[in-house]
């Protein structure tokens, strides 16, 4: 077929026209891509050092995507940053500290009720619009039973929330309403990270945070979420926590003096990346691996001198590679596989290259128990390291544990041995 050339003096510049506009729409993109704004000082853009601030900006950036930078200081915390999808919260190493305000609880002394949209309480004195809160009561006080929702007004002893509560909550069952959240939140976002900088919880001046809902930082519905070189420090309840994600990635990041656990992936959370962390003085455990956590990697790591164990998995668990990290001076097991049914067993595990070191400080425990029928558990190349006799066996099974394959590792020696087989 022949094309006219009166046709192509017509249509050629229409072609050149599209062109200009592709490559203004690429140079439009490329400078949103590059869109900064920065927060904390005379100089910035923002110059508050608060988390309203630091949430303007977040929220004023959130449509294009960009990237917010905290400038050095110490931001109080009132209310949880909360991060958006194509967002990346970048501080400036160390000087950046966004450090939890104080803590304020009270009893609500009027039953709370499923759905329900306030509170009267005994003093509603420290409480302020804006904050989050957790709701809770003797019978419902842990991750999915525990309600949370930020205050939208206040009016005398009556607190008003944005979300109704999730369960029936009695006022006489130890009824309580407290400010205990997070510091840094991900809820429902992608394409987005946390760098460079600390989230201090600022435990001796807050309440207990459930972990499913709070943490030093809490990651939920997310997917494509980073946290890189960032220190979570003295949060009461959990240094870092991530629920129902996909493609999580923490790593380079130190988590120190949690009330409770310090890396916490559960509920369904698989390919998370756990890379290159000191993770230490913990109140529980280092790393407890939850529910449904597959296909993961755990790599490079320290954690030490935490409260139970170093490392604790489990509940569908599968498929993790577990390598070249040093698990030591944990008051109980330095890796501990809970008890589960076959079904639900953590298959297909493997330890690499891992050193497990000194473990059981509190008196009772091992380099590693095992509890559950596991199937195709691999224990390669590790070094079991029993200098100080803490570690009363390097392999310990419980009756309804499995044996594990065992491929050239090295051992010291032990009170009950190397491998043993509880009756």
């Amino acid at each position: 077929m022949k094309i006219s050339i009166l046709f192509l003096m017509l249509i050629l510049p229409f072609c050149l026209f599209a062109q200009e506009i592709n490559k203004a729409d690429a140079l439009v993109s490329a400078k949103f891509a590059q869109r900064e704004i920065t927060v904390g000082g005379e100089n910035a853009d923002v110059s508050e050092f608060t988390n309203q601030s630091i949430q303007f900006a977040i929220d004023a950036i959130s449509k294009t995507g960009g990237i917010v930078k905290l400038n050095p200081g110490i931001y109080n915390i009132v209310a949880p940053v909360q991060l958006k999808s194509n967002v990346k919260l970048i501080g400036s190493g160390k000087a950046t500290v966004l450090k939890r305000g104080v803590g304020v609880q009270t009893k609500y002394i009027v039953d709370a009720d499923f759905g329900e949209l306030k509170l009267s309480v005994e003093n509603s004195d420290g409480f302020e619009i804006g904050m989050k809160v957790q709701v809770t009561d003797d019978g419902n006080s842990g991750c999915w039973n525990v309600s949370t929702a930020y205050i939208s007004d206040i009016v005398d002893n009556i607190i008003y929330i944005d979300k109704g509560l999730i369960r029936d909550y009695r006022s006489d069952k130890n009824g309580l309403i407290s400010n205990a959240s997070s510091v840094i939140e991900v809820i429902d976002a992608e394409n987005a990270s946390v760098s460079n900088l600390t989230a201090d919880g600022n435990r001796a001046e807050n309440y207990f945070a459930d972990g499913c809902n709070s943490a030093g930082i809490l990651i939920l519905r997310s997917k494509k979420i980073t946290v890189d070189n960032v220190h979570v420090k003295d949060f009461n309840g959990e240094g870092i926590s991530w629920q129902i994600t996909e493609n999580v990635t923490i790593k380079n990041s130190e988590i120190s003096g949690s009330g409770n656990t310090g890396l916490h992936p559960g509920t369904g959370s698989p390919f998370s990346v756990i890379e290159n962390n000191d993770v230490h003085h913990n109140d529980h455990d280092g790393l407890f691996i939850c529910w449904r956590v597959y296909q993961s990697r755990v790599v490079g790591n320290k954690f030490h001198n935490n409260g139970r164990f170093g490392i604790c998995t489990g509940h569908k668990d599968t498929d993790v590679i577990f390598e070249a990290n040093h698990i030591f001076e944990n008051k109980s097991d330095g890796i501990n596989l809970r008890g589960e049914r076959e079904s639900n067993a953590p298959h297909r595990n493997t330890f690499v290259k891992n050193i497990i070191e000194n473990n059981g400080t509190g008196g009772d425990g091992y380099g590693f128990s095992i509890n559950s029928r596991a199937r195709d558990l691999l224990l390669k190349e590790n070094i079991f390291k029993n200098s100080a006799k803490t570690q009363k066996a390097a392999i310990y099974i419980y009756p309804n544990g499995s044996t594990p394959k065992l491929e050239n590792n090295q051992f010291d020696k032990y009170e009950l041995g190397e491998m043993v087989f509880e009756k």
